[in-house]
């Protein structure tokens, strides 16, 4: 299926936006006004929405950020049971008071760090799908493949993991893509700078391995950015 290619719809954005708002007249409206661009120009939400269309297992959520993906969910009226995880505990606080104020059912948050040397991923006891989102370039290499590995392992019959990332491709795109993963480093959004860019070959080998069907569809819209939508699903 091809992923939509717009961001959501203008009365979507206003209604996840405002969930984000500081409780003070004059808080911190960062958020706020992040969710809106972000919503408002990447068509990520939709894309990943229309690979889970019709799923039921439950979703995890890695490196789940504000947890934009739950509220995107909900809206389109897909209500499988969600979870996000961040190691970020300020955005995870920050997640779970906005998915209140909405008051989206089935959805939970968890600090936890995925990297961590006491971190083990069976801990997570999850089965379902898995979503990884903007979050595989910003893991060194060896904990790349780990996270992957892990990935496919809680998959259950019928679920889907769906990764949005860069593609290594020698590209433009690609080179703006490392260039403001870099800068948002630099300006304290992320906890991490850009690591390694998977390559589709290395991603398709993996899933095929697996006995996964995979697909691999552009999902950059009007940015500049080398974004694709990675759908690798077991069989139901």
């Amino acid at each position: 299926m091809e992923p939509a290619t717009r961001p959501l719809a203008r009365e979507r954005i206003d209604a996840i936006s405002t969930a984000f708002l500081p409780d003070r007249l004059l808080g911190n409206r960062w958020d706020y006004y992040y969710s809106r661009g972000k919503l408002g120009s990447d068509p990520l939400y939709p894309g990943v929405c229309d690979a889970l269309r019709g799923t039921t297992a439950p979703l995890l959520d890695l490196g789940c950020g504000l947890g934009l993906l739950a509220h995107a969910l909900r809206a389109d009226v897909i209500d499988l049971p969600y979870r996000g995880v961040d190691n970020d505990a300020g955005k995870i606080e920050r997640a779970r008071r906005a998915s209140q104020r909405r008051g989206l059912a089935d959805v939970g948050f968890d600090c936890i760090d995925l990297a961590a040397p006491e971190f083990s991923w069976d801990s997570l006891g999850h089965h379902g799908s898995v979503a990884i989102l903007d979050v595989l370039q910003f893991v060194p290499p060896d904990a790349q493949d780990r996270m992957l590995e892990a990935a496919i392992a809680m998959l259950a019959p019928g679920g889907k993991l769906v990764i949005r990332t860069g593609l290594e491709d020698g590209g433009r795109r690609a080179r703006v893509t490392r260039a403001v993963d870099v800068f948002s480093k630099l300006l304290g959004w992320m906890n991490a700078g850009p690591r390694q860019y998977p390559s589709e070959a290395a991603l398709r080998a993996r899933f095929d391995g697996a006995g996964l069907a995979s697909e691999f569809t552009p999902l950059y819209g009007n940015t500049p950015f080398n974004n694709w939508r990675v759908v690798a699903s077991r069989p139901g």
